[in-house]
């Protein structure tokens, strides 16, 4: 049976919420749908990877793309379930804007009975079209119920 609209919101909500390093981020779900997940990360001086200049550090950006891509990857499962990382691969573009709040989204666009493949963008602030970082991943589907 597939999942409801709201189902996938609040299977997506639980999944951020449950992982405490995601709230430490101050990770929010600004959208979620079939196979798609949007999340930002607020920009937080306990982030900072360059005191000097003010950048987040690489390791919060790919916290926030593995979690989008884990958000996707739940949203896309057709009775929910449970998901872990496989592998990611993140290519970082640009040095994100000090002091922006950086949204990731990530695509879930193929998925077998086990594995599931997702693209990601991450950008700050409206500059989507100058992504931030770029990822690829393989994710586990694990069956459940919503």
């Amino acid at each position: 049976m597939a999942l409801s609209e709201a189902d996938r919101q609040r299977i997506a909500r639980q999944f951020i919420e449950a992982i405490p390093f995601s709230r430490a981020l101050g990770m929010e779900l600004k959208e979620v749908g079939e196979g798609v997940a949007v999340i930002s990360m607020p920009w937080n001086e306990a982030l900072v990877g360059d005191p000097e200049t003010g950048v987040i550090h690489g390791g919060a950006v790919s916290a926030l793309m593995d979690t989008c891509g884990g958000a996707a990857v739940l949203s896309a499962a057709p009775d929910g379930g449970a998901t872990a990382t496989l592998d990611l691969r993140i290519d970082y573009m640009r040095a994100a804007r000090p002091g922006a709040v950086i949204t990731a989204r990530a695509e879930c666009h193929h998925m077998t009975r086990t594995v599931a493949f997702v693209r990601a963008s991450a950008w700050d602030d409206d500059a989507a079209d100058r992504p931030v970082a770029t990822a690829h991943g393989a994710f586990t589907v694990s069956g459940g119920a919503a």
